[in-house]
């Protein structure tokens, strides 16, 4: 088993619509550089505002 890592070691983005910083999740493992948002209502904010324009 792989030794424990702090969640300060792990890797952060920034949330392309709220701004504020999100840490790398284990379900994000093989998909981490498509990330853009930190969670699904981020996600449907900016697919709403992106509609509205």
């Amino acid at each position: 088993m792989p030794p424990m890592r702090r969640k300060g070691d792990l890797p952060q983005k920034i949330c392309a619509q709220c701004g504020r910083p999100f840490a790398w999740r284990k379900k994000w493992e093989r998909v981490w550089e498509e990330v853009r948002y930190c969670s699904d209502r981020c996600r449907a904010e900016a697919k709403r505002a992106a509609r509205k324009t």
